[in-house]
């Protein structure tokens, strides 16, 4: 999957427009981003990609680039 379709998936999950995201932005700027989004990228990840994350390793993200190399 392409970076540009990862960033549109996130997208999706926030509600923001499309094209919105960039891959060096602050996780804290995004004002979308808060417990529920965090629980959704756990959902998200487990269902999309396969891959469990624990609440204590999203709470660590810091950029949409730390969301991004996870989905693999």
């Amino acid at each position: 999957m392409t970076t540009e379709k990862k960033l549109a998936l996130l997208e999706e999950i926030l509600e923001i427009d499309e094209g919105t995201l960039k891959t060096d932005m602050a996780l804290d700027d995004i004002e979308e981003y808060d417990s529920l989004a965090r629980l959704s990228v756990i959902v998200m990840m487990e269902d999309t990609f396969g891959v469990k994350l624990s609440a204590d390793t999203v709470r660590g993200f810091e950029k949409v680039s730390d969301i991004l190399e996870q989905m693999k």
